[in-house]
């Protein structure tokens, strides 16, 4: 059983040898990215939200 571990541990090693990994401009770049287009959905769905209160509430009064 010991030995399986060790097996498996030593090819996950030889596996992330192979990986590619971002830079870290690349990785700041990317995550810019993700949080401006997050806070733009944040906005619409804001906007969207206050829209469809203020027709209800003016439906309802």
């Amino acid at each position: 059983m010991l030995d399986k571990v060790i097996q498996f541990f030593r090819e996950v090693k030889t596996e992330l040898k192979k990986v590619t990994w971002s830079s870290r401009k690349e990785t700041i770049a990317s995550t810019t990215v993700v949080l401006v287009i997050v806070f733009i959905i944040a906005l619409f769905l804001f906007v969207i939200d206050q829209g469809l209160s203020f027709v209800v509430r003016k439906i309802l009064s």
